[in-house]
């Protein structure tokens, strides 16, 4: 049998989806150890394996096909637009996408005027405003704070990821509209999931029912 193999999202993401996995059964005491410099972690009697990586890297694996699985945000699967099988929501990790800026720039959205949008994902934010709004704009794509662009008056708006909105108030912004609601993903490559459709299937309908029972 050979190796099914994970890649998972650095940080609270990875912690949580292994939490979630131990519960169905699946573990990896390799992955416990803080002092570990492995950057490969094995379960032999599951024949499985499991690696971290950079959010973003994530659907690069699970396309060309180095991991089987992945689990990432969903901001990150819009932004990347990989050839791979979006199979689960795992309920975690819950946000939204999200047009900011402060409340005056509420009529530059109405008016669909060509405003600049600062964000970091700006394939979603270019989506967004061209196939959702048919609205023309200039974006900026930029790394750090992006809420710092309207109030140094870089962009109009920003396209940014909101959990409680407390950055935003604190800086004079607000929610100005909704892009998409967002959570943990499970992603499989499109092969994989032919060539091991019965393992895949099962750790699917096993963590489906693990869910729906915490729900």
């Amino acid at each position: 049998m050979r190796y099914l193999t994970f890649a998972l999202a650095k940080g609270r993401l990875a912690k949580k989806t292994l939490a979630l996995l131990e519960q169905i059964g699946i573990t990896c005491d390799e992955m416990k150890d803080p002092d570990t410099r492995k950057l490969i972690f094995v379960n032999e009697e599951l024949k499985l394996k499991f690696f971290l990586s950079k959010a973003t890297d994530v659907p690069t694996y699970v396309e060309y096909g180095a991991a089987d699985i992945g689990v990432v945000g969903k901001d990150t699967i819009l932004e990347e637009g990989r050839n791979l099988y979006e199979v689960m929501d795992l309920g975690f990790g819950k946000c939204r996408m999200c047009v900011c800026g402060p409340h005056k720039a509420k009529e530059l959205l109405k008016k669909n005027e060509i405003i600049r949008v600062a964000s970091k994902y700006p394939n979603i934010a270019k989506d967004y405003f061209n196939n959702q709004k048919n609205q023309t704009v200039e974006i900026i794509k930029l790394n750090g704070s992006v809420e710092l662009a309207p109030i140094v008056g870089l962009s109009e708006v920003i396209v940014d990821i909101v959990e409680t909105g407390s950055t935003l108030r604190e800086n004079g912004l607000e929610v100005l509209e909704e892009v998409c609601p967002l959570s943990a993903r499970m992603v499989v490559n499109q092969v994989s999931l032919k060539m091991e459709n019965e393992r895949i299937r099962k750790l699917l309908a096993d963590l489906n029912s693990l869910i729906n029972k915490e729900a």
